[in-house]
């Protein structure tokens, strides 16, 4: 039986409302496409009016312009974008495949991210209108503060996600730096604005964790708790594997995140997007909550696997399973 929710029913501002295009996002995003496409910016443009959804996206920065952290949240986070890269190195230092990728454990032992991982480049990973020509990608996490997203959907969990988006954003600046200073050319790339390349995929592809059913990847450390910045190079980086915990199949047994989600966005199946069956966020009624409240978050901190301690548990017990399965 469905837990009670406290934020249903929810309606949405009729002032959002009247913003809304013609076109669904879900069909922006090839919901119910059976053929294989490269995926198309539906939300977070760089310049909203490049996008349907536009006006929708400039209604939440005036819902977020009624917090003043936001603004200044916002600020920190453009002088980190802002910042100059070091320059080039003339000479561009020689390491074994493996020892480059070994070498990013000094970011994660600094404090600088809390997962690191490679993934050859893709093309299938890159929206349409843009071009990658780097071969590798290095993919950044990190984690929220649970206490903060916790309180979601309170602006103080909106501010976390802001935070965080920082901290990444100065995550692949600072990675991007190290390998201009060794002469490999290198460009950071950070969310929430929409660049060239879909971050989950390759995400995935480098061992971060599964698709859940909210449509964040859950890692087995982290949960869904945390947030995503790339660089991309052609430094000559050994790819790190993807990862299988079993957690797939938890979610498919799971509806927690179901119940808290307000409008009802998330669904029991798995559906076909682009050619691919998978999870998939109903667009269309996620997004006047998630912008009426600065964000949301709710599904991520609800999320069993986010709890502080409870995701390595969840991760052995799951391998127990398997390993009784595998012997009969």
């Amino acid at each position: 039986m469905a837990r009670t929710n406290p934020h249903r029913p929810f309606t949405p501002d009729p002032e959002q409302g009247a913003l809304a295009p013609e076109v669904s996002g879900n069909d922006i995003n090839g919901l119910g496409e059976t053929a294989f496409r490269r995926p198309r910016m539906v939300y977070w443009a760089p310049d909203p009016g490049d996008i349907p959804h536009g006006p929708l996206q400039h209604y939440f920065y005036r819902q977020s312009a009624k917090e003043p952290d936001f603004a200044t949240r916002r600020a920190a986070r453009q002088a980190v974008l802002d910042a100059p890269l070091p320059p080039l190195a003339d000479t561009a230092a020689i390491r074994a495949p493996a020892d480059w990728t070994a070498a990013l454990v000094q970011f994660v032992d600094s404090g600088a991210c809390d997962l690191t991982g490679v993934a050859e480049m893709n093309p299938d990973w890159v929206f349409e209108g843009h071009e990658i020509t780097q071969s590798r990608v290095i993919m950044i996490g990190v984690a929220h503060d649970y206490d903060a997203i916790a309180t979601a959907p309170k602006p103080s969990a909106g501010l976390e996600v802001m935070t965080q988006y920082t901290r990444a954003a100065q995550a692949a600046k600072t990675i991007a730096g190290w390998l201009r200073l060794q002469g490999w050319q290198a460009e950071p790339l950070t969310g929430p604005m929409t660049g060239a390349l879909a971050m989950i995929p390759p995400a995935l592809a480098c061992g971060f964790g599964e698709l859940g059913k909210h449509g964040s990847i859950i890692n087995p450390d982290l949960g869904a708790s945390f947030r995503l910045s790339a660089v991309l190079t052609d430094a000559p980086f050994a790819p790190t594997p993807a990862q299988d915990h079993g957690i797939d199949g938890f979610c498919q047994n799971c509806r927690i995140c179901q119940d808290a989600c307000p409008p009802e966005a998330l669904l029991a199946e798995k559906q076909t997007v682009r050619g691919a069956r998978k999870w998939y966020v109903d667009f269309d009624k996620c997004l006047p909550f998630f912008n009426q409240t600065h964000g949301c978050a709710i599904c991520i901190a609800e999320c069993p696997w986010s709890r502080p301690g409870i995701g390595p548990n969840l991760a052995a017990k799951l391998a127990r399973k398997r390993e009784r399965d595998a012997t009969g």
